[in-house]
């Protein structure tokens, strides 16, 4: 292709991003607007100022996005971009609702902030981080780092308790979900141990039908991270997120081995977990009794019963195809409406056909992130992008599947729709990370970056010295002496004697190629094996296992101590 060819397909490429970049934006503009001069007949000038800076910095990032990862799939981009600000709108309007009842929030203010700096975060990311394999040295710090963030509630005047979760730390006056940031780190870490560890993990023990069991002693990381998860929702009374690891982390394990046997294991250890904590913890009875039994009236009543739970079913019902309109419902009496319920919020405002734009565009998420692992081709890589989209996956499920009575509520937030800081700049740091790894899957062969390409040879070169220092201890140590005198070879009518090497004399006159004794034993091999068509050698030994002396190895030597075949007299 000539360079005019290239640069019109580039220019062509850039037009189109572009006309989706619009497209979000009429979208956020129209939303904005019809809600605004629904509730209040003007658009305030305190987010006008606030939306303008929203408005610069998406199209800052995009501008970063097209040249520091210019092969990344932007479609990643404008599907968070357009979930982020309907979540916002949708914030925004519960405010004015929340306020015309009497009650003080400012989460859609916040909420605005929040995404401003998830926008300025995420361009420094991807002009700082080009190539993601350089998580992989840290790995280990990474999840130092995730267990510590995971526990920090726990630590005494850091961790609060809020709605009986512990969960929260208070920073400055602000609480923060660190489990949120947690997760990126464990799914760093997870995926670079399964890398290294996969052929190990992928050795199958017993079969059963079809499917080969791993052996006891692999089940060593799957018992500790369930382990870890059980001590997140006994401590900390936290379902969802205990659960989120282990399903992660599951999955990933699947992904690395290709075992089916894998997620059987991952189910046992879920179901031993969920009636463990059913029948151990009240805050999970609660939710159980109110998912089985929330039209009961007792349990409609009963404190942490299903009040919240109802009123979301009847918020969505009462949206019907097409929804209300925004501004035009009544969102704010479902507690927790702009956090744990807004798919509740936007199902009555929005209809049902709204919601299913909403999954559609999360399926293009998770699609294309599931395209970027299959087409990536670093092992490291493939693991990361998977366990990501498969988090974002589940989030969404157990999510919805909790407002909709398919499963008991777990207290996850919808990931980039929900007001909270936390939820909305880690789940924009996995939007980062997918970015930074689609660019690497799209990068065409010719135009791989001189960094990435020195750190590949760099990971060659260092194994390869290691396999020379295990060849020269080797070298160094003494050879294994045969206890056997004379292994008798028996080939069709003849039948040859192999007498045991037992010095190391004998074995350096073998490997030297310009010795009268390698020549005499290359000579009396292949007339020992000359009458032999195939035959097998007693003991193991075929006739295909003995080689010249000039062709075999340092490492062959002291593997398999060299044997020197002599002409039997029956040739004669």
């Amino acid at each position: 292709m000539t360079r005019t060819g290239v640069v019109a397909g580039v220019v062509k490429t850039r037009l189109r991003q572009f006309g989706m970049l619009a497209l979000v934006a009429v979208i956020a503009s129209v939303a904005l607007f019809q809600m605004f001069f629904k509730l209040t007949n003007s658009f305030p000038q305190h987010y006008a100022g606030v939306c303008i800076a929203i408005a610069a910095f998406i199209v800052g990032v995009w501008i970063v996005l097209c040249f520091a990862q210019q092969w990344a799939s932007q479609t990643v981009f404008f599907s968070v971009t357009t979930l982020s600000l309907i979540g916002l709108v949708e914030i925004i309007r519960i405010d004015y609702e929340n306020q015309g009842l009497g009650r003080s929030s400012g989460a859609g203010f916040n909420q605005a902030v929040w995404l401003t700096l998830a926008l300025v975060l995420t361009g420094i990311a991807l002009i700082a981080v080009r190539d993601y394999r350089v998580f992989r040295k840290f790995s280990y710090i990474f999840m130092i780092i995730g267990l510590i963030l995971l526990f920090s509630p726990m630590i005494p005047g850091l961790g609060v308790t809020i709605n009986g979760s512990r969960i929260w730390i208070n920073i400055a006056g602000r609480s923060l979900q660190p489990a949120e940031f947690a997760k990126i780190f464990m799914a760093i870490f997870f995926a670079s141990y399964l890398f290294d560890h996969r052929d190990q993990l992928a050795v199958g023990g017993k079969k059963i039908g079809k499917m080969h069991l791993p052996r006891l002693r692999d089940l060593g990381p799957i018992i500790v991270v369930w382990a870890a998860c059980m001590a997140v929702l006994v401590l900390q009374k936290d379902l969802g997120t205990g659960l989120l690891f282990f399903a992660m982390f599951v999955c990933m394990l699947y992904v690395a081995t290709g075992r089916t046997s894998w997620i059987l294991i991952g189910l046992l250890f879920f179901i031993a977990a969920a009636v463990l904590a059913a029948s151990t913890f009240p805050h999970v009875q609660n939710r159980v009794h109110a998912w089985m039994h929330p039209f009961d009236n007792q349990t409609y009543q009963a404190i942490g019963g299903s009040q919240q739970l109802v009123t979301g079913i009847f918020g969505l019902a009462a949206g019907g195809i097409l929804g209300t309109g925004l501004g035009q419902g009544y969102p704010a009496l479902t507690p927790l409406a702009n956090s744990d319920f807004i798919f509740s919020s936007l199902g009555e405002e929005l209809g049902l056909a709204g919601i299913f734009a909403i999954l559609t565009i999360y399926a293009i998420i998770v699609g294309s992130a599931i395209v970027t692992a299959i087409k990536v081709k670093d092992g490291f890589g493939k693991l990361l992008a998977s366990g990501l989209a498969f988090t974002m996956a589940f989030q969404v499920f157990t999510v919805i599947g909790g407002i909709t009575l398919v499963i008991p509520l777990t207290g996850l937030t919808l990931p980039y729709m929900a007001a909270g800081g936390s939820s909305l700049l880690a789940n924009w740091a996995v939007a980062t990370l997918l970015l930074i790894i689609s660019n690497q899957a799209n990068k065409p062969e010719a135009d791989i970056d001189s960094d990435t390409f020195a750190m590949a040879a760099m990971e060659v070169i260092n194994e390869k010295k290691a396999q020379e220092e295990r060849h020269e201890k080797h070298a160094h140590r003494e050879p294994r002496a045969i206890t056997s005198d004379a292994i008798p070879v028996v080939s069709n009518d003849v039948t040859t004697v192999i007498p045991a090497l037992t010095s190391e004399s004998e074995i350096l006159e073998d490997e030297n190629p310009e010795s009268d004794n390698h020549e005499s034993s290359e000579s009396s091999s292949e007339s020992s094996l000359g009458s032999s068509s195939g035959d097998a050698l007693p003991g193991n030994i075929h006739d295909n296992q003995v080689k010249p002396a000039q062709e075999s190895t340092v490492e062959d030597t002291q593997e398999t101590p060299h044997v020197r075949l002599e002409e039997g007299e029956d040739d004669e």
